[in-house]
């Protein structure tokens, strides 16, 4: 196991729980921008599909990608207080700032809205890259290495969409999915990432093993003390 010195993360749908609000929001912004609706029948096939067959499926053109992420940009800074973390990432993204990894954060969001998401949370990230583009990430992963100033082997990013895997490999760093956001775990098994997670318990040991085991021998000792 080669030890990690920057994790950068997604936010929606790998840090916090958005995709509910995604699914009460989608249609209307579809009916505002005039591409297709999603009815409850096409979620499972959107969430196999990658971001280009979403956008072939909903006929959404890519001229009007950068209008559309702004209005969302918007509705989601109104509705901050409804997207919450999931359970255990503040516990997470502490251990792996207390053991010295570096915690990036690259979002298709603002980086207001993801402070906001974020809470207390926000203060374990020391690099911010926001408002990225749909296909926008692996020029932001490379900024954010650059600023970093780490190689791209100690370099792991981790999300929950193909286009999270596709961005790394881009790169050439370290990809990790995650099973609870929005693409299905089937579809991001299908491309072979680096690291599957299926619970949030599962990233910080995974990156960084020894520091969790000296973590859960001290809480012991204290507990016995």
């Amino acid at each position: 196991m080669k030890p990690y010195s920057l994790a950068i993360f997604d936010l929606d749908g790998t840090l916090a729980d958005s995709f509910p609000w995604f699914l009460r929001t989608i249609n209307d912004i579809a009916d505002r921008f005039n591409f297709r609706r999603v009815a409850d029948q096409d979620i499972d096939g959107l969430r196999h599909a990658s971001t280009r067959e979403i956008l072939s499926r909903l006929e959404v053109p890519l001229w009007k990608l950068p209008a559309i992420a702004r209005h969302a940009r918007r509705l989601k800074a109104e509705a901050a207080s409804e997207i919450a973390l999931f359970a255990g990432v503040e516990t997470m993204l502490r251990t792996l700032a207390d053991s010295g990894v570096q915690l990036a954060l690259v979002t298709s969001d603002s980086e207001a809205n993801a402070r906001e998401k974020l809470g207390h949370a926000a203060t374990f990230f020391q690099h911010f890259d926001c408002a990225a583009s749909i296909f926008g990430k692996p020029a932001k992963f490379r900024r954010i290495i650059r600023r970093a100033g780490v190689a791209p082997d100690k370099v792991i990013a981790i999300g929950d969409e193909i286009r999270d895997i596709e961005a790394a490999r881009a790169v050439g760093i370290t990809c990790g999915a995650v099973c609870w956001g929005y693409a299905a775990p089937a579809a991001l098994r299908a491309l072979g990432p680096d690291y599957v997670f299926e619970r949030m318990e599962e990233i910080a040991p995974t990156l960084c093993p020894g520091a969790v085991a000296r973590m859960s021998a001290a809480t012991s000792g204290n507990a016995g003390g």
